[in-house]
């Protein structure tokens, strides 16, 4: 297993962009802007795009943190 990166048989660990947006409910745009910006981490398998859940618990810790300063 690598060290990098350990992802559950069941794909748990990485989210799609569709669930995502579901997620932060913000539209398809936003959460590209997101990915883009690097504010949310992510990794290209392929074609696809997938979000680590652990990136987008960050990423909500993050903006409540300065949301709170």
């Amino acid at each position: 297993m690598s060290t990098l990166l350990a992802v559950s048989s069941t794909g748990e660990d990485l989210l799609t962009v569709p669930q995502v947006m579901a997620r932060l409910q913000l539209g398809r745009s936003a959460v590209y802007d997101l990915l883009r910006s690097r504010q949310l981490a992510s990794i290209t398998l392929g074609r696809a795009r997938r979000i680590p859940a652990h990136a987008l618990t960050d990423f909500i810790r993050t903006r409540l943190e300065q949301e709170a300063a």
